[in-house]
């Protein structure tokens, strides 16, 4: 731990704070994780953490976690309130931010692993959303989250955020083109279901038939308007979460949740050992 208290002027400070810009974060390849939470998942990845901002408060109340991350090799920074404050963009800190190397990893990579259960978001731009997603995939046991198209940058505050530490626990891959990334997994053969609501198909329909069984990566649109025309052209199958009640649509984080379990539930109904 350093012994000086670091203040909005510290060279290391504003070192961070320019990590608040995404063109800084792919520069130097380094992003910013907030809160306890995201703080112990970070420190779960081989060489992610660089190193650590505290407040007084924070570095009392999460003693172990200076502790471990000095154990790491990463520095632990006490910092004035207002100083750590300037690194967020939340109404009440929590604390803690970290300076945290990149952890995404290649399209490759992933459809190596062969794959039974990925979410690929097309063009979705909103960062609490995107966090949700990867949240959700995290959730349902999913092997891996595409950001493809115009994706919101995974490392945007909000995201890492709305994550919930998620982002740290599988692997992201930031992949341009949707088409590359549908096609790749279903060379590999992994089948892509698009989820929209005017999907020909019911999810209940498609889960009663055993459809849900096989390897699967999800295509997930853009918040507003969907998956385009020639995004659905795509996929092998069209799939709508069906209403039941009054409600005119579900909201990309929800409808996301809901594809993956009935997915993960139909495929370790199938295989129950795994």
């Amino acid at each position: 731990m350093t012994s000086e208290l670091l203040t909005p002027r510290s060279a290391r400070v504003k070192a961070a704070r320019r990590l608040t810009r995404r063109a800084a974060r792919m520069s130097a390849q380094l992003f910013l994780a907030e809160g306890p939470q995201a703080v112990t998942a970070a420190l779960e990845v081989p060489d992610c953490v660089v190193e650590v901002f505290a407040t007084y408060a924070a570095s009392t109340r999460h003693g172990e976690l200076a502790s471990r991350t000095r154990d790491l090799g990463a520095a632990w920074h006490r910092i004035e309130d207002g100083a750590l404050a300037s690194l967020t963009d939340t109404v009440s800190p929590q604390g803690l931010v970290a300076v945290c190397r990149f952890v995404d990893v290649t399209l490759e990579q992933v459809v190596g692993a062969s794959p039974r259960l990925v979410a690929i978001c097309a063009d979705v731009r909103d960062p609490g959303n995107a966090g949700a997603v990867i949240r959700c995939a995290d959730a349902a046991g999913a092997d891996a989250v595409i950001l493809s198209g115009h994706s919101v940058d995974p490392y945007n505050g909000k995201v890492v955020r709305a994550s919930a530490g998620s982002i740290f626990h599988l692997p992201l891959v930031r992949e341009a083109s949707v088409g590359e990334a549908v096609s790749a997994f279903q060379a590999s053969g992994c089948q892509v279901l698009a989820a929209d609501g005017d999907g020909p198909v019911s999810l209940d329909d498609a889960l009663d038939a055993g459809d849900l069984v096989r390897p699967t990566a999800w295509l997930f649109g853009n918040e507003a308007w969907g998956l385009p025309d020639e995004t659905r052209a795509l996929a092998d199958q069209v799939i709508a979460v069906p209403i039941h009640g009054r409600a005119e649509s579900l909201n990309l984080a929800t409808a996301s949740a809901v594809c993956l379990y009935a997915s993960a539930r139909a495929q370790r109904t199938a295989a129950p050992d795994a």
